[in-house]
């Protein structure tokens, strides 16, 4: 349904404003996108950030997004199959990498020993019950076997933005925060940090879906067919993710 609907969605049509909903996670890649998208159709975009679960609770108490980016699969699934969404519009527009990080250089090695260690005080993690960057943190932890004993210094943030803050002011010794908060174009921005192996966790799989209040939107279909070309593919693996 969406791929037919994208093939009239260019950018001759009247612009509009849009307000979307992101997962925190891909908030600076999203921003490169929106700013692109924009300058070619003439669109705005109203972006939201935050996590996936307050998001998915938002959309279904009425909220007017038009298009929701996900930081999982579950969320668009759900709001399709309880008819919040538009069917057969979801596609996986990213796969995220997890990473641990310090803003300390050289504190985090580059295999993750430091977990073991009691150099540390604090982990920051997401609510694994609302960001899914969080829930991949407790899998990891339990694949390393080391969840029960450093469940005392974990620090929850409500979301993988909140995640990064608690590490980047020092509130917390280190934290488990998305690829790309911390690197771009493949270079770690600041600090030190251990990218996790995807088999510590189930696959970080993005998936977009375009809203029932975006449906028969052009604006918004010919976002989420943006979101598929090779210019908006280049800037999400620019901040680390998979296609």
């Amino acid at each position: 349904m969406l791929t037919g609907l994208m093939m009239f969605a260019g950018s001759s049509l009247h612009a509009a404003s849009l307000q979307v909903a992101v997962a925190s996670n891909f908030t600076l890649p999203m921003k490169a996108i929106a700013t692109e998208f924009e300058r070619e159709t003439g669109h705005k975009l109203q972006l939201a950030f935050g996590s996936t679960g307050q998001f998915y609770a938002q959309i279904r108490n009425g909220a007017p997004f038009v298009v929701f980016l996900a930081a999982d699969q579950d969320s668009p699934q759900r709001l399709t199959d309880e008819g919040y969404a538009v069917k057969a519009s979801t596609f996986t527009y990213a796969r995220g990498r997890l990473v641990l990080w310090s803003k300390k250089v050289s504190f985090v090695d580059s295999q993750g020993e430091v977990l073991k260690s009691d150099v540390f005080t604090r982990l920051a993690i997401a609510n694994p019950k609302l960001a899914p960057y969080g829930a991949a943190a407790v899998e990891t932890l339990n694949k390393l076997g080391l969840y029960q004993q450093i469940a005392p210094k974990i620090v929850e943030a409500s979301n993988i933005a909140q995640t990064f803050q608690f590490v980047a002011s020092e509130n917390a010794n280190l934290g488990f925060v998305a690829m790309s908060q911390v690197f771009e174009h493949g270079k770690l921005k600041e600090g030190s940090a251990w990218l996790v192996p995807t088999a510590y966790h189930r696959p970080i799989n993005q998936d977009a879906v375009l809203l029932k209040h975006g449906q028969g939107n052009s604006a918004a279909i010919a976002l989420l067919s943006f979101l598929r070309s090779d210019k908006a593919k280049v800037i999400i693996q620019s901040f680390g993710y998979d296609l």
